[in-house]
């Protein structure tokens, strides 16, 4: 038998047997009635039964121990109340399980804790309706969720995760981005954050002695622990873990300075509702309905790239530093698009002559050249085994009692496991006793499939579902926060504050934080949502940020659906006879009606092309742009673009396909000079006449402020 199993079944005995005796009991009477330790040494034993009471802990599971005023170790006593082995009874309403259901539904597959997620919900409905039955939600689709990325990154991302848990001291290669190296690096691992389609890991870098974020995606090889020792660190009790999950890109880093800002008239009320977190917002002398936002920085580039993506209606006032970086980052927009020059090196790829370089192929998904799809997707994080075997004997038990009949096909359904897995924790369950021979239950699984199940006069110890491990309730409280509340009536807020007054803390800070989106949509999405549900039509005064202008729409609400750049509304549009997507950032109001609508069976909601696009950013267009990019910025873009052309000062050529000029323009002024159009001339003229436009106006709305 591997020690794994047999460490299992000392786990799962010792709670047996001291949730039967209800009374403290010895290390000696441990030894002799508990299986799996009779067979030790008084060493070994002493060994054993350390290191499993201290895992235990680690899973929320506390022994108590009672010592004499003055006696030996030897004389303590041990006992486990059942409060500490149980999970407290949660009443969630019939939405709130019907929103976490759909949560399992949306992300079952594409989530790296989807298997723990699973589990935790079949511990959390005990005695419901169990939520992974209920009807299918259509009211919202994901087009990105937090999935590891392929087989190399699902491996790193659960080795750090048990990192986290563990408190063990790491090493990987990582590849720094801005400094174009390849080093090792050795890190305490404090938190897990997922941001933008991305995995990160914020830690303490010994070799910088400070904090910092890693992006999984850039670690090379694998990652492996620095020493045999049981733990390496304790997380720092002034540690945040929502500080990293709560800035914006240009804050990530040691703060730089504060910046000033001037936003027009025309865009406040966005940058109030999606920025105003990220510093703050004071009127402007002109009293024209300007405002001045003050906000911290650390990335200068990054806040120039906020600044230009908002076009006319801003303008970067101080401090000095980084107006002039402003000014200086136009001036190189303007001279790479001008008619007479183009940057250097490449000319000739845009007018198409130079040859086909070997630069990187479009990228296909990776599923993993090594995993195994055959039964379910490959999962990042798979559950504690011990976590499993709980839950496998609450619902056995809890069946019995109920004279409901179950199936090994059932089962393995419900717990997403192998016929051969299932097997072997029936078999550990068989052997789990609390002491003289008394059983907890014997199972017998049938040729036929069907499962017979003899309860032991003890075996309601584990009716009732545990508590749930850390690993449940990180899974459980990252899907809701994924969701947020983008789902009708906003029902998983309440079930979130259900689970964590329950639990007694936030799963979320002990280490897996889901960062929240740019905007702050959630009156706008639980409108929505409701207008989903109930099928009313909703009008929209909607920002047109390509064409700068608000417009009325008024249309039949399908589905929300999130990607790259945020939450849409998808909706059908009478007026074009289409569906059309409207980003919730971009909604300044929604009003939902009285009138309602029947949904039209031939639209579908999300096809192949839409959700590539939800992915990718990248919409199909019958216009593509070729975009030099320069050598200090071609790195980051290898990451995200296909590579036309690798050019011999470093710089490279991408691909962007595009259905507005504005939209495009917008992208490239967002490069802040480190990306210029070559083709086709209409949006090369176009991003020109842009950039002087800014340069002009800049200097009014600068004095305007003022």
């Amino acid at each position: 038998m591997a020690k794994d199993t047999e460490k299992l079944i000392r786990q799962l005995s010792l709670i047996s047997y001291l949730m039967a005796e209800r009374r403290p009991v010895t290390a000696l009477d441990i030894r002799s009635d508990v299986e799996g330790y009779s067979a030790m040494n008084e060493d070994a034993f002493a060994r054993r039964f350390y290191a499993d009471r201290a895992e235990l802990e680690s899973l929320g599971i506390e022994l108590t121990v009672e010592r004499p005023v003055e006696g030996a170790a030897e004389q303590e006593t041990y006992s486990l109340a059942p409060e500490r082995f149980h999970l407290p009874l949660i009443n969630f309403s019939d939405n709130e399980l019907a929103a976490l259901q759909t949560a399992l539904q949306l992300l079952d597959g594409r989530f790296a804790y989807a298997e723990p997620l699973r589990l935790a919900l079949q511990q959390i409905a005990w005695g419901r309706p169990s939520p992974l039955t209920a009807p299918e939600q259509r009211t919202v689709r994901l087009g990105l969720s937090p999935e590891a990325g392929g087989h190399d990154v699902s491996q790193r991302l659960q080795k750090i995760e048990a990192a986290i848990f563990r408190r063990k001291t790491i090493v990987f290669e990582y590849y720094s981005l801005a400094r174009d190296e390849l080093s090792t690096r050795r890190v305490d691992p404090y938190q897990l954050v997922y941001q933008g389609g991305q995995f990160y890991l914020v830690g303490h870098s010994h070799e910088r002695e400070a904090t910092r974020v890693f992006r999984l995606s850039r670690i090379r090889g694998k990652v492996s622990y620095s020493s045999k020792a049981e733990h390496d660190f304790q997380r720092p009790t002034d540690f945040d873990p929502r500080d990293y999950a709560d800035r914006i890109e240009w804050q990530l880093g040691e703060t730089a300075g504060e910046a000033e800002i001037w936003i027009g008239e025309r865009i406040v009320w966005q940058v109030e509702r999606h920025f105003a977190r990220y510093g703050a917002l004071h009127e402007a002398e002109s009293g024209a309905g300007d405002r001045i936002f003050l906000t911290p920085y650390s990335d200068a580039r990054q806040l120039v790239s906020w600044v230009l993506g908002l076009g006319e209606h801003a303008r970067i006032l101080g401090p000095a530093q980084l107006s002039e970086e402003m000014h200086k980052r136009l001036e190189l927009l303007a001279r790479r698009h001008r008619s007479d020059e183009l940057p250097a090196a490449a000319a000739a790829a845009a007018a198409g002559s130079a040859p086909p370089s070997n630069g990187a192929a479009p990228r296909a998904p990776d599923d993993g050249d090594d995993a195994d799809l055959s039964d379910r997707r490959e999962a990042a994080i798979r559950p504690e085994r011990f976590a499993r075997l709980v839950t496998l004997a609450t619902m056995l038990i809890g069946a019995a009692r109920a004279g409901h009949p179950l199936t090994a096909d059932e089962l393995r359904a419900k717990l997403q496991v192998s016929d051969s897995e299932l097997r072997e924790d029936i078999e550990v369950l068989n052997i789990v006793n609390f002491g003289a021979g008394s059983y907890v239950l014997y199972v017998e699984l049938r040729d036929s499939g069907e499962i017979e199940i003899d309860l032991q006069p003890y075996s309601d110890h584990f009716d009732r579902p545990a508590r749930l491990l850390p690993i449940e309730a990180k899974a459980l409280v990252a899907a809701i926060d994924l969701l947020g509340d983008h789902l009708p009536a906003g029902v998983l807020s309440s079930a979130r504050q259900k689970i964590v007054s329950a639990l007694g803390e936030d799963p979320a800070e002990a280490g897996l934080q889901v960062a929240s989106s740019a905007g702050d949509d959630s009156g706008v999405a639980r409108d929505v949502s409701r207008a989903v549900a109930e099928r009313r039509v909703i009008e929209l005064d909607y920002y047109k940020e390509n064409e700068d202008e608000l417009s009325e729409r008024r249309v039949q609400p399908y589905a929300l659906t999130n990607g790259r750049e945020g939450w849409y509304i998808v909706a059908f549009d009478p007026d074009r006879d289409a569906l059309r997507h409207f980003r919730l950032d971009r909604v300044k109001r929604v009003a939902v009606t009285d009138e309602r609508f029947e949904r039209r069976a031939e639209l579908d909601v999300v096809d192949e092309t839409t959700d590539a696009w939800l992915r990718t950013g990248e919409v199909e267009a019958s216009r593509t742009a070729r975009l030099w990019v320069s050598p200090e910025r071609a790195r980051w873009e290898r990451e995200e673009r296909r590579v036309l052309e690798e050019l011999d000062d470093g710089a490279i050529v991408v691909e962007r396909s595009y259905a507005g000029v504005d939209w495009l323009v917008r992208e490239v002024l967002k490069e802040a000079g480190d990306a210029a159009v070559l083709e086709p001339e209409d949006a090369r003229t176009a991003v020109a006449e842009a950039v002087a436009r800014l340069m002009v106006t800049g200097e009014a709305a600068g004095s305007s402020a003022r």
